[in-house]
Order: C-alpha cells, then structure tokens, then sequence
C-alpha cells in the first residue's frame, strides 16, 4: 500500500505545504500542484458540493501525481468517513471538534479493529486494487492516515488540551473563521482572544507531541504562523490564488493602457488640429489664385 510520507514527516517534526481545494476538481490539479512544490492536496467537502465520486477521481489523481489527499467530509459519521477512506483518502480535517470523546469516536472510524471500528474492504481504491496480507493492510492503513480534528468553537478551545491529548489524533488544525464567529467577534483575527487561542493550541501540540496546521491566506500570515510553530501550512486556496493572481495582473495591464491611451489621445487632437490648420492654409492659397 501507498505510504503517507506528509504524516511520516510531520511525526517526526517536520514541515508540510499545500493548499485547500473548493471549486477546480480538475484532472489536472493534483499534478499542478505537485509541480508548484505541495506535499499534499485539502479538499473541503463541507462547503463545496464535491462529489464522492469527484473525490474517487481526485484521489486517483494525486496518487498519480504524488500528492497526498486530504479530505474535510460534508459530515461527521462513521458512513462518510468510511467510504471516503474505502476511495482513497489518506487523511482527514474533521471540523468542529468539541470534546474528547467526540474525538475518541472519530478516530475510532478511521481504524481497523481492534484500534477502531473501520469496516473491511480490500482490494480496492484504497489498497491500490491488489491482493496482500489482510492483517499487513490493516496495519498499514492504520499507520498512514492522517487524522485532525478542527478547533474552531468557543468550546472546542475551551477543550483543547483534552481533545489534542486523545490517542490517534495526529494533530489539530486551527479554523480561525468560524472560531471568530463563535466568539462573537467576526474576522477579528487580531483579538487577544483568537490569539491567545493560538498560543495555547501550539503550547498543547508541543506538550503532546502532535502537530498544529493552518490555512494561511496570505503569505505574511504564512510566514508569522510558521515561526510560532504551525508545522502543516495550507497556503491559501484554490478560489483566492486564482482570482488574487488574476487581479493583480488585470489591475496592472489597465492601469499600463490607463498610460498608454492618454498621449495617444494627444496625438490625435495634435493631429486634427494639424490638418484643419493646413486646410486653412491651403484655403487661403487656393483663394489667393482665383
């Protein structure tokens, strides 16, 4: 089976990068983005309307690539876990994670007996459709996925300590949005609040010994989140790198033909005036003569 070298690195205190994935399910991404330098692709089930099978094909895709699939389901239920695993995801970003025996139960979904509770299919997506040693595989699919859970709730931070500490957790990912909202105070990222917040989820994975992601949306948030000790970077999203790249570059070549147009426009009326002067003058020849 495919091993997990995001999760292998991260255990051992490394650092990961990739993006999340809400709108272009193309064939092509997970190979643009194994060519761009990300380890891994996050696609959100949550709030996209991707399919099971997009994602079927998706997961095909990175394996091709080499990219690590990463999957936030559009719920929390051992059937939707299960199937996403049985296609081919290698991770999860479980969102609004609450208590630790919220988290208890999750982990349990994403594994085999006697670790959890994961039912047994083989010879399929998952396994790269081959034969093997059943008790190998089990193994196997047990060490290499990535499981988080989100914090993201006024009670989630609240429990933080406990929920990072439950074995099988890998590490947490921080959702500053909707923890913003649940604090009352929207898109205030700066709040003593969210960051106090942050310092305390990153003290917890050092204490436990997991690791802290993120999805930065710009670079200086990237660059600030990385040297407090996020080690799983998700740099912006598929929408924002798209359209902000997009911009910046149409806002350049309007403001360029904004230049451009202005002596252009000069020359024209220099050059109207010109001529009607020389009808003039030849006006005035032409009389002159008769």
């Amino acid at each position: 089976m495919r091993p997990n070298p995001v999760k292998t690195r991260l255990a051992q205190g490394g650092l990961v990068y990739g993006t999340m994935i809400f709108e272009f399910a193309t064939p092509g991404l997970p190979t643009i983005l194994s060519t761009a330098g990300a380890d891994y692709a996050l696609y959100c089930m949550e709030h996209t309307g991707f399919s099971v099978d997009e994602m079927k094909r998706q997961f095909q895709y990175c394996r091709a690539a080499g990219i690590i699939p990463i999957v936030r389901p559009p719920d929390k239920s051992y059937a939707t876990a299960a199937l996403l695993l049985d296609i081919g995801a290698m991770g999860f970003m479980f969102q609004m994670v609450e208590s630790a025996s919220e988290a208890r139960e999750i982990v349990s979904w994403t594994k085999y007996p006697p670790q959890g509770k994961r039912g047994a299919m083989f010879g399929g997506a998952h396994d790269d459709y081959a034969g093997g040693d059943l008790a190998e595989k089990m193994k196997a699919a047990n060490d290499r996925t990535l499981v988080m859970m989100m914090i993201e709730t006024k009670k989630g931070l609240k429990n933080l300590e406990e929920i990072i500490a439950v074995p099988g957790v890998d590490g947490v990912h921080l959702g500053q949005f909707d923890l913003s909202l649940s604090l009352g105070i929207p898109g205030q990222f700066h709040q003593p609040v969210i960051q106090k917040g942050i310092d305390r989820l990153l003290a917890s994975c050092r204490k436990h010994g997991k690791f802290a992601a993120c999805m930065a949306p710009t670079l200086d948030t990237a660059r600030e989140w990385m040297a407090r000790g996020f080690r799983m970077v998700s740099y912006s999203y598929d929408i924002g790198l798209m359209s902000e790249r997009l911009r910046e570059g149409l806002e350049v070549l309007k403001a360029d033909a904004s230049r451009l147009q202005a002596p252009a426009s000069g020359g024209k009326k220099a050059r109207a005036a010109a001529t009607t002067a020389g009808r003039d003058k030849a006006g005035g020849r032409r009389k002159t003569s008769t």
